[in-house]
């Protein structure tokens, strides 16, 4: 039975995540990331594909990330009123990294974005934000106008970036608080989905201290 564990739940990781002085301009192509700033493919430690390569940096105003989601045979299919269906992404936060807490405080974020889904035409980009279960206690309400994505669509690849400055993020305050709780969780709907630690039966959504440690590094 110990074999149909996820073997990354027996670890605690500590990822650093590098400074980047000027903001990356948000227009959905991950191209122009620096290798330095790629998140390791932990999912290598069950001997399983990378589904997508995932980025992300900080400066004092906020936190990045990119996403590059390769190897498909046709566009995202996504829908916003069933968000977890379809192909996306989900960003968790947590600006205490309270690795012992089992349930989520108001430090807690959780992010879904979608390539396709938001704008009048349901051609852009989607951000928003769901509570964790069984959180002791939600975050502040975001102000989603201020989060800036962008998605860059191809048939056979999409790349999509996001930022999210600090004021949507409770408890942001990298100086006093340079070790943040992080996790990511890429869906695709043609090849699996690919988590940073845990996979969806160790409760990754209701448990941050099933996320891996970031730390803040210059």
């Amino acid at each position: 039975m110990i074999d149909l564990i996820c073997r990354r739940a027996f670890f605690q990781f500590e990822i650093p995540i590098h400074y980047l002085a000027r903001p990356p301009r948000i227009d959905g192509d991950v191209s122009k990331w620096n290798r330095k700033h790629l998140v390791p493919p932990l999912c290598a430690l069950e001997d399983d594909e990378s589904v997508a390569d995932v980025y992300w940096a900080w400066n004092e105003d906020g936190f990045y990330a990119a996403f590059d989601v390769p190897n498909r045979t046709s566009r995202p299919h996504c829908f916003p009123q069933h968000w977890w269906k379809g192909d996306g992404l989900r960003l968790c936060l947590d600006t205490r990294d309270a690795r012992d807490n089992k349930r989520a405080t108001r430090f807690c974020h959780f992010f879904y974005i979608l390539p396709l889904g938001g704008g009048p035409d349901g051609r852009q980009p989607l951000v928003n934000t769901h509570r964790m279960s069984h959180a002791k206690e939600p975050p502040p309400a975001v102000d989603l106008s201020r989060v800036k994505v962008a998605a860059e669509i191809q048939r056979e690849r999409y790349g999509l970036e996001i930022a999210i400055p600090g004021a949507c993020l409770h408890g942001w305050d990298p100086v006093e608080h340079p070790r943040i709780g992080v996790f990511y969780k890429v869906k695709d709907t043609q090849r699996g989905s690919q988590h940073l630690t845990v996979d969806d039966e160790m409760g990754w959504n209701a448990d941050p201290s099933t996320w891996a440690t970031g730390v803040l590094v210059r």
